[in-house]
C-alpha cells in the first residue's frame, strides 16, 4: 500500500493510464485482424491505411516500440500482396 500522497497519486494515475492503453492496444489489434481477413484486396488496402495511422501514432506514444511498428507495417504490405 502507498504510504505518502505522491505514491497514492502515482498510483492513480498508472492505472488510469492502463486502462485507456489497454483499450487502444485493443482496438489496434482488432484492427490489424481486419487487414488480415479482408475478403478482397481493395478492403485490405482501405483497412491498411487505417492500421498504419494506428501503428505510427501507438509508437509516437510509446504504447508499443518503433520496431514492431515497422515489423508488424511490413507484414501486412506482405498479406496484402498475397492477396492480389
Amino acid at each position: 500500500m502507498p504510504n505518502t500522497a505522491t505514491a497514492k497519486k502515482r498510483n492513480r494515475q498508472a492505472e488510469r493510464r492502463r486502462t485507456l492503453n489497454r483499450g487502444k492496444r485493443s482496438a489496434l489489434r482488432t484492427a490489424i485482424k481486419n487487414v488480415r481477413g479482408a475478403e478482397t484486396p481493395e478492403q485490405a488496402r482501405e483497412a491498411y491505411r487505417a492500421v498504419e495511422q494506428l501503428l505510427d501514432r501507438a509508437a509516437r506514444n510509446h504504447l508499443i516500440h518503433p520496431n514492431l511498428a515497422a515489423r508488424a507495417k511490413s507484414r501486412l504490405q506482405k498479406v496484402i500482396q498475397a492477396k492480389s
